[in-house]
C-alpha cells in the first residue's frame, strides 16, 4: 500500500531472488534526485558571496518487520509493505543479506520460539536493527482484539509486524547474551526438563510391581546427567571472578542453593532490572488483579517470566518455610488464613526480590530486614 504525500516517500516492491533466498530490498524514489543549486537569498549575497545550498539527500525511513519463525525458514512481512510477504531459509548467510538490506534504525520482531529464533535475532542484533523477542501469549491475544480470522504464516509474520510498528514504545528491545550468559541459559534449562522427566518416570511407575531397577536404573542415568550439567554451570561462572563473587552472595540468602543461585545469576547479569518490582514482575510471581467497579476478583499470578526461574523460586520457597530466616514470614501469612501455597508463593516472591538487592547492591544477606513490618 503506497502512501503517497507532500513530504511522503513512495515505496515500491523489487524482491530480488538470490540462490540462497530472498533478500529485503527497499527502494525509495527519493534517492532518484539529483543535488541541484539553489539561488541563495539577495540578503546574504554581501555575507557569503559564494554560498551555494544544495538539496540534502533524504535518509531512508525505518521499517517494522515482522518474522514467522520455523527451524528451516522463516516468512517476513513488512507493516509499511516495502516488500512483499516471502519466506527465506533460516541460515546465518541468508539472513544477514537479508538484514543488511534493511534501513538503519529498522525494527523487527519474532515470537519466542525456544531456539529457534536465536539466530535471527542474535544477526539482527549485531547489524544494528531494534529487536524484540515477543510472548507467543501476546501475539495470540493481539490477533484476536484486531479480528484476525485465520492463522497461517504469512498471517502471522503480517500480524507481528503491526503489532511491532503500534506497539514498540511499550516495548523492551531484546538484549543480546553474551555466549557465556547463553550457554548458562541452555544448560539451566536442559537440566529443568531432565528434572520435570525424571519426576514424570518416577510418578508414571509409581505403585507398579516388579519396575523398581528400572527405575531405579533410569534415575541414575538421568542424576548423572544432571550432575555433569552442574558441573559445567560450575565451570563456567567460576571462569569470571565478578560472576563467581556475585554467585557466592546469592547463595548466602538461606535456601537459594547452586542451582538456584544460577538462574537468578542468569537474569540478573543480564537484564538491567531498575527495581525489585521489576525483577518480581519479570519473573511472573506478580499478582495480577481483576477489579470492576465495586468488584474485587481473585489474584492470580501473571507467570509472564521464564517458567523455569519461577519453578526454581516456588521450590526454594519450600525449602525456606524450614528455615529460621524464612519460617517466621511462612508462618505469619499462614496464621492470616492463606493457603500453603499462596503462602511459598508470597515466600518466593520475598526470595526474588531479597536476590534482586543481594546482586544490586553487592551485599550478602541480613536476615533482620526479613521479618521488619511484621505483627
Amino acid at each position: 500500500m503506497d502512501r503517497r504525500g507532500e513530504n511522503s516517500p513512495t515505496h515500491t516492491t523489487n524482491v530480488d531472488e538470490e540462490s540462497s533466498g530472498k533478500v529485503f530490498t527497499h527502494r525509495d524514489r527519493r534517492f532518484d534526485c539529483k543535488l541541484t543549486s539553489v539561488c541563495p537569498h539577495p540578503s546574504g549575497l554581501n555575507l557569503y558571496p559564494e554560498t551555494h545550498t544544495m538539496q540534502t539527500q533524504p535518509q531512508p525511513i525505518a521499517l517494522n518487520v515482522g518474522a514467522d519463525v520455523a527451524k528451516d525458514e522463516i516468512v517476513v512481512a513488512c507493516a509499511e509493505q516495502s516488500f512483499a510477504v516471502h519466506a527465506i531459509a533460516n541460515r546465518r548467510a541468508t539472513l544477514l543479506t537479508a538484514l543488511k538490506s534493511l534501513p538503519a534504525g529498522s525494527r523487527i520482531g519474532m515470537e519466542a520460539t525456544g531456539s529457534h529464533h536465536e539466530l535471527l535475532a542474535t544477526l539482527a542484533h549485531k547489524v544494528g536493527l531494534q529487536v524484540y523477542v515477543l510472548n507467543p501469549k501476546d501475539t495470540r491475544h493481539y490477533a484476536k482484539a484486531v479480528g484476525q480470522r485465520g492463522k497461517t504464516d504469512r498471517v502471522d509474520a503480517q500480524l507481528i509486524a503491526r503489532y511491532i510498528a503500534h506497539e514498540h514504545a511499550k516495548l523492551y528491545p531484546w538484549i543480546a547474551p553474551s555466549p557465556q550468559q547463553h550457554q548458562l541459559g541452555r544448560l539451566l534449562r536442559r537440566r529443568g526438563k531432565l528434572s520435570k522427566i525424571q519426576a514424570a518416570l518416577t510418578q508414571s511407575l509409581k505403585g507398579l510391581t516388579g519396575f523398581s531397577s528400572d527405575l531405579k536404573a533410569l534415575r541414575a542415568r538421568i542424576d548423572l546427567t544432571i550432575a555433569r550439567i552442574d558441573a559445567k554451570i560450575r565451570t563456567i561462572i567460576e571462569a569470571s571472578a565478578p560472576r563467581q563473587e556475585a554467585y557466592s552472595r546469592l547463595q548466602s540468602i538461606p535456601s537459594v542453593g547452586p542451582v538456584v543461585g544460577s538462574g537468578l545469576l542468569i537474569h540478573l547479569e543480564r537484564l538491567p532490572f531498575r527495581s525489585a518490582d521489576a525483577f518480581t514482575a519479570f519473573t511472573g510471581l506478580d499478582p495480577r488483579p481483576e477489579d470492576s467497579g465495586e468488584h474485587r476478583g481473585r489474584r492470580r499470578l501473571s507467570k509472564r517470566g521464564p517458567s523455569e526461574l519461577r519453578r526454581l523460586l516456588y521450590i526454594a520457597a519450600m525449602s525456606a518455610r524450614r528455615t529460621p530466616a524464612w519460617k517466621p514470614i511462612y508462618e505469619h501469612h499462614r496464621a492470616k488464613g492463606l493457603a500453603t501455597t499462596a503462602a511459598l508463593v508470597i515466600l518466593a516472591r520475598r526470595i526474588a526480590r531479597t536476590a534482586w538487592s543481594v546482586y544490586t547492591y553487592k551485599t550478602k544477606f541480613d536476615p533482620q530486614r526479613l521479618t521488619t513490618g511484621l505483627t
